[in-house]
């Protein structure tokens, strides 16, 4: 795909309930959001912007060379977020692919974030995302990670069918730890802020089960590892330890 047809949107707010103001959370040197942008940049799919309510946030990107777009405060999500930064970034829709890249994943490789768009290829495939097989056995159980329930379409690659914080398919087999990343056709992103919240997605919190209900195709590029999310301080403390800081 020419880099002109794909834009990466990072969203992020300074309100947090577990770790408050933590795109701005340094981490060897650098606020987490600069990192997960030049993580963005070096994938080198097309262009990158960081969506925000935040005034500091925003100048922070700017100060490290980035794109920062100005939104609205009151977004019921990430997604909501991207949506409104697209018209002000991409006014002449010539982005026909929008991956929505969540802020507080400062590890994630830039090569996972180019496998997120593998699907796309597949005419059929309306949004595609990540996911890792789970390889700690306390993950299956955890709510905190959320597992995608998937048919096999190739080697590597999954149909979604069901997203859930319950473990997961039940009998042997893989369980796989979806990854917080998304890549919309912009007409499907279009239509996926349209709908309404769904039943499921209101009862498990999992907003992409919203797509599902309205029987839209999710499909899943399988990695080998889980990038660490930063949703705390003990994570704040790894992220920093695995990006070499030293205190």
């Amino acid at each position: 795909m020419a880099h002109r047809e794909i834009l990466i949107l990072i969203p992020a707010r300074m309100a947090s309930t577990r770790l408050p103001g933590k795109p701005l959370a340094d981490i060897a040197g650098e606020p987490m959001i600069v990192h997960v942008m030049r993580r963005a940049q070096a994938a080198s799919l097309g262009p990158v912007a960081v969506a925000t309510d935040s005034a500091a946030i925003a100048a922070c990107v700017e100060k490290a060379g980035g794109q920062a777009v100005m939104t609205r405060a009151d977004h019921e999500s990430g997604s909501d977020r991207i949506f409104e930064a697209l018209r002000s970034v991409d006014p002449a829709c010539r982005a026909e692919i929008i991956v929505n890249l969540q802020g507080d994943l400062p590890t994630l490789a830039p090569a996972d974030i180019a496998a997120t768009l593998l699907p796309l290829a597949d005419p059929a495939v309306d949004i595609a995302t990540l996911a890792a097989e789970i390889t700690d056995l306390r993950e299956r159980t955890n709510p905190n990670v959320v597992k995608v329930v998937g048919s096999p379409v190739m080697p590597g690659r999954l149909r979604a069918l069901y997203f859930t914080r319950a473990q997961a398919p039940g009998g042997d087999g893989p369980f796989y730890h979806h990854i917080g990343i998304y890549a919309y056709r912009r007409a499907a992103l279009a239509r996926f802020v349209s709908l309404p919240a769904s039943p499921l997605e209101q009862r498990e919190r999992l907003e992409q089960l919203r797509a599902l209900e309205a029987g839209m195709r999710i499909d899943v590029t399988l990695v080998d590892s889980v990038p660490l999310g930063v949703d705390t301080q003990a994570d704040l403390a790894q992220a920093r330890a695995l990006l070499g800081e030293r205190r």
